[in-house]
């Protein structure tokens, strides 16, 4: 499960050829979740308001180049790291 981001703790992943819709996984302790990439919701799995606030800001930055590196790991091309919340 490739890494594309990393912040405050946060580890933001995608599977190669993963089942729609197109989403990304969210871990951080003991938290995990998937947000869907076209509404940036929590499609499963929980998260603290706070965690969630943070990863929905970050998402919504990089809404695009997170959809382009669902299009690359649908093709099982190597994806590209996305910058961290700052």
């Amino acid at each position: 499960m490739p890494e594309i981001s990393r912040f405050l703790g946060i580890i933001i992943t995608m599977y190669y050829r993963d089942h729609p819709p197109p989403h990304f996984h969210v871990r951080y302790n003991q938290q995990k979740a998937l947000i869907s990439l076209q509404n940036l919701s929590v499609l499963e799995g929980r998260l603290s308001p706070r965690l969630q606030g943070l990863v929905i800001e970050w998402a919504a930055l990089h809404q695009a180049e997170l959809l382009e590196n669902w299009e690359l790991a649908k093709s099982e091309k190597p994806l590209k790291s996305i910058i961290p919340l700052e």
